[in-house]
């Protein structure tokens, strides 16, 4: 599922570098940045989930399919319709077919588990650069208070560095691996940091999306008049 929204999701990093580029006003000694977009925003993570994309994509297409073959196989079982089977439904139905869901769960789970350990080593490398690349920053712009966005309820648009600290980023650490050391594991502030830089993709994919249902509707709207 994630592989459907990777090549938005590298617009959305090239999209969010270029939206927060770096502030050229004072800041009066403080400013913000999200790592979340920062993150996003690096080339080094847009460089290393495209290549864990071409490296992989035999496994995500055959966890697409499982996938799609779960799907049909609880579609009857869903009777809400929700996508999702509840406790309800799951007691309601066929113990042998709960039992088919359940092996391809972890059929998929099996899959995935290898392309998630890459991704999240790739975030977690970038994730230890990130508080010398906001060092970086607040050295450069003579920023004494740096913060972040969930801290502020309003700021003035000069205030946002995350253009700079992804510039920064991308200069201390231009590429990463893709393939964790044998035994490593991802910190629950890497998993995080990954969900954070996943919601971002998702949200750019769905407003991409959104654009483009909405595109044709105006189109035949000119033709019409």
């Amino acid at each position: 599922m994630f592989d459907k929204i990777l090549k938005p999701a590298l617009a959305a990093g090239i999209a969010i570098a270029a939206i927060s580029a770096p502030a050229s006003a004072q800041v009066n000694g403080m400013g913000y940045a999200d790592i979340g977009l920062s993150v996003a925003g690096s080339q080094a993570l847009q460089t290393g989930f495209q290549q864990i994309s071409t490296t992989y994509q035999a496994q995500a297409q055959q966890a697409e399919q499982l996938i799609q073959q779960r799907s049909q196989l609880l579609q009857p079982l869903d009777t809400n319709g929700d996508g999702q089977l509840s406790d309800e439904e799951a007691a309601a139905a066929d113990d042998n077919l709960v039992q088919q869901a359940q092996s391809i769960d972890q059929q998929i789970a099996q899959i995935q588990g290898p392309i998630q350990m890459a991704r999240l080593y790739v975030v977690n490398q970038i994730g230890q650069q990130y508080r010398p690349a906001v060092e970086q920053v607040m050295a450069d712009k003579s920023v004494s208070i740096m913060l972040a966005p969930e801290a502020i309820d309003f700021a003035a648009d000069e205030m946002n560095l995350t253009g700079d600290v992804i510039a920064a980023l991308n200069t201390r650490i231009p590429t990463v691996s893709i393939t964790p050391p044998q035994g490593w594991q991802p910190t629950q502030a890497t998993v995080q940091l990954l969900q954070q830089v996943q919601q971002i993709f998702a949200a750019f994919a769905a407003q991409q999306q959104a654009a483009g249902q909405a595109a044709p509707a105006s189109g035949d709207e000119v033709r019409r008049n």
